[in-house]
């Protein structure tokens, strides 16, 4: 009870903060579970497994341009903390012009995996051609959800979270009803399978970008910040700023997510009923990590206010509270997660082999909620306070000197099949959170001692 009323204030705004940024954050990943859902039911499991060949690709290419869209976000906190309303509306510029080349950028990665890298995965054939489509539409689409993003994290950066959450719910209604007609073939439209699904979360996305644009543009709210914004005002000091954040950030998810993505194409190897339940264990996992990203989101926000402002203790205050958080809502999924096991996976396809399998690994998927939400909570605390680079070598060490290497030495020479990726994956995450921690404890405390000192010595 003592410990609830020390951090009590930091909770309330914690959540405040979160709780929006944590429903637009699932926007990302409920577009996916809408296209596996949609899929897995009017289509059936090879196409399923088609899903879930293309989603691992795209997934680097999804946290990439999320990670490099953060850049901007700690800075406009820590300006807004200081009163410099006028270098937001130049920074907004330059991450506009930083998101678009990043956006093009990655669009042509995913036209060259789609056309090229796809056949050389070994990977079933079937499997193959029906992932095809829908992975050069799924990055085509990257373009405007970089631009969404970089008003996204403007607008929040700034304290100001609902809105993107709106728009992130309606979007995903119009993607689920416009899927299902182009999937199913309704209305006079044939049939498209896979394909339904990337035209409608390509359609998504670009309503998403010009309606959050014309939010910000419009509302009075950014009036005062948006005096410096133009277009032309691009130059390399803004840029450089944004990219020695925003680059590592990019590095450390595409560190964690390339894992996971090699771990899928490894599962493809043994068959691809198991790379189907690996796609649905892993989507359900994401929707709870993408939640905690959101938290992630608030406490960098929070922190970086703090940091701007110079007020280390409430920074660590307001950061262990969200530890507090994350931990709480980590252990609910967890727990639904054991419970539900076999009736989670039914949501996504009726094939029982499937569902068997990918009930197996949401036992798995259980233990490693905590290590994943503590994680990218410490992520996000660390990029509030401009440490990026570190965290980014932890990322590496952990999921690609420790886990991806375990996880296929368990899956293949000691034969434990998909659970022994699992399992080095979740030893993967358990390294991160404790390295995170330590780092954030480190940093947290040096500013708090030179703080104290530099009073002392006034």
């Amino acid at each position: 009870m003592q410990l609830y009323h020390k951090y009590k204030s930091h909770y309330r705004a914690n959540l405040s903060l979160a709780i929006p940024v944590v429903i637009s954050q699932l926007g990302h990943i409920l577009v996916q579970t809408a296209d596996t859902i949609i899929v897995g039911h009017f289509a059936g499991t090879v196409p399923l497994a088609a899903v879930a060949l293309a989603s691992g690709i795209f997934s680097i290419v999804l946290v990439i341009g999320i990670g490099i869209s953060y850049g901007i976000t700690p800075l406009i906190a820590q300006h807004n903390g200081r009163g410099n309303f006028a270098e937001c509306g130049r920074l907004l510029s330059n991450s506009l012009f930083i998101n678009i080349i990043a956006g093009i950028a990655l669009f042509a990665f995913t036209y060259l995996a789609s056309t090229f890298l796809l056949d050389h995965l070994d990977q079933t054939p079937a499997v193959v051609k029906q992932a095809k489509p829908f992975l050069f539409l799924l990055g085509l689409s990257v373009i405007p959800m970089l631009v969404f993003n970089t008003f996204k994290q403007f607008a929040e950066g700034l304290g100001f979270t609902k809105q993107a959450m709106s728009i992130s719910i309606w979007g995903n209604v119009f993607n689920i009803c416009l899927g299902i007609v182009l999937v199913k073939g309704m209305f006079g439209i044939s049939p498209m399978g896979v394909k339904g699904v990337g035209f409608s979360t390509l359609a998504d996305r670009c309503i998403m970008a010009t309606v959050m644009c014309i939010y910000v543009f419009r509302s009075v709210n950014f009036k005062k910040y948006l005096k410096e914004f133009v277009l032309t005002n691009i130059n390399a000091e803004h840029c450089l700023q944004i990219l020695r954040i925003g680059a590592p950030v990019a590095l450390q998810y595409t560190f964690e997510i390339t894992a996971f993505s090699v771990a899928g194409i490894l599962i493809g190897i043994i068959g691809y009923k198991q790379q189907a339940a690996h796609l649905i264990a892993l989507n359900l996992a994401a929707i709870t990590y993408m939640m905690s990203s959101g938290l992630s989101a608030a406490a960098a926000i929070k922190s970086g206010n703090h940091f701007g402002n110079n007020d280390h203790q409430n920074l660590r205050h307001s950061a262990i509270s969200n530890y507090h958080i994350v931990l709480a809502f980590m252990c609910v999924t967890a727990f639904v997660f054991t419970v539900f096991n076999h009736v989670l996976p039914w949501i996504y396809t009726s094939d029982s082999a499937v569902i068997n399998i990918a009930a197996q690994l949401l036992i798995i998927a259980a233990l490693f909620q905590l290590f994943d939400g503590t994680q990218v909570v410490g992520l996000g605390i660390l990029r509030g306070m401009g440490d990026v680079n570190v965290p980014a070598v932890i990322t590496f060490l952990a999921y690609w000197v420790v886990g991806l290497p375990v996880g296929y030495a368990l899956g293949f020479p000691l034969h434990l099949g998909v659970k022994g990726v699992w399992y080095g994956l979740v030893l993967g995450l358990m390294v991160s959170s404790i390295l995170l921690f330590i780092r954030f404890q480190f940093i947290s405390k040096k500013y708090q001692d030179k703080q104290v000192m530099s009073y002392h010595g006034d």
